[in-house]
């Protein structure tokens, strides 16, 4: 098959492959074999274009009104990220390599790093007191001890905590043993680690309906941290919400940036998105070839061919359907399985 001959074709041509930009000289460090895939998605509206009850069809502020033509590609428009070697998928590490270490912490994204891999995703919220902190559930509960610390604080939501209160919990245990004591990080503090690993973020707005102005406050905390300079911009950094409210806000605020909207609309409303939205992240259980080609056929707000990232592909038979459906770029918790499989190491 195609995919598994591009190891042996970059051998002939005398190209080294490497991590799709991951830090130089990275090794491959040991682990168990990886958890199974995450399965459907977990959060409301994730099937964007359908309501989770009734299937009525789900319409954003940011999608009311003119069909939304892009808008004029910049003079200079940012290069941005790029599908890699050989035009085959980019991989991202999907809250780092949580197959092996506790999502969305330090000890994740450093593995990541070690196994080669530069590109992780992430997933932000906010404290009772304002800090922004990188945790995918809208409680506590499954990923740390909360319970255990706070007994009377049920349902232990994530914005009912401030900060000092979040690090205190161990965010670590749950997944094995040896990652006790692990935290869940602020936002600085993880933007300073994936800098640190010469790294590249793709960062999710996640559940910005219950946090109002989390956008502009992610832009800022990014801007403090060096993010927002056109190095970043250009190939560094991904913004992307199961909110296309959100995510057409953020383009408003940095227009310069690339932006995703997780979902797999419907191929009537794909156009909509063009004016906001560099590229469409969907399930991959709701996507087809015909659907990829759909998206890309359309330029989005920097007038590029829009592109499709999809989540979450875990296994070889997966990650070899969805290359031949045509996607960008493949969001796992097993980067590894998954570039063994597209680039053969």
């Amino acid at each position: 098959m195609y995919v598994r001959t591009v190891a042996a074709a970059a051998a002939v041509l005398g190209i080294t492959l490497c991590a799709l930009g991951g830090p130089a000289g990275a090794t491959r460090a040991a682990h168990p074999a990886p958890a199974r895939s995450a399965g459907p998605p977990a959060e409301p509206g994730a099937r964007t274009a359908r309501g989770p009850a009734t299937g009525a069809a789900v319409r954003p502020a940011a999608l009311r009104g003119s069909a939304g033509r892009a808008a004029a590609p910049r003079s200079a428009p940012l290069a941005g990220p790029r599908p890699g070697l050989f035009g085959l998928p980019v991989v991202y590490a999907h809250r780092g390599a949580s197959a092996y270490a506790p999502e969305n912490t330090l000890a994740s994204i450093d593995l990541a790093a070690r196994l080669g891999f530069d590109w992780v995703e992430n997933d932000v919220q906010r404290t009772k007191d304002g800090v922004l902190v990188v945790i995918h559930d809208d409680t506590l509960k499954r990923t740390t001890d909360a319970r255990t610390v706070f007994p009377n604080r049920s349902p232990w939501r994530v914005k009912d905590f401030t900060a000092a209160e979040i690090a205190r919990l161990d965010a670590g245990s749950w997944f094995r043993p040896e990652f006790a004591g692990a935290r869940v990080p602020t936002l600085a503090e993880y933007l300073d680690r994936v800098q640190r690993n010469q790294g590249r973020l793709l960062l999710e707005v996640k559940k910005p309906e219950l946090y109002p102005g989390i956008e502009r406050q992610i832009l800022e905390q990014l801007d403090r941290a060096g993010w927002l300079d056109d190095r970043h911009v250009a190939s560094r950094l991904v913004v992307q919400s199961f909110s296309a409210d959100s995510v057409a806000l953020v383009h408003s605020l940095r227009p310069d940036l690339v932006t995703a909207f997780l979902g797999a609309p419907p191929e009537d409303e794909l156009e909509r998105y063009a004016a906001f939205s560099d590229r469409i992240n969907p399930w991959f259980r709701e996507i087809s070839a015909e659907w990829v080609a759909d998206v890309h056929a359309l330029r989005g707000p920097h007038g590029r061919p829009m592109e499709v990232d999809t989540w979450i592909v875990d296994d070889p038979e997966t990650t070899e359907r969805v290359v031949e459906m045509g996607v960008d770029g493949i969001i796992t918790n097993a980067p590894d399985v998954v570039r063994q499989t597209v680039y053969g190491y």
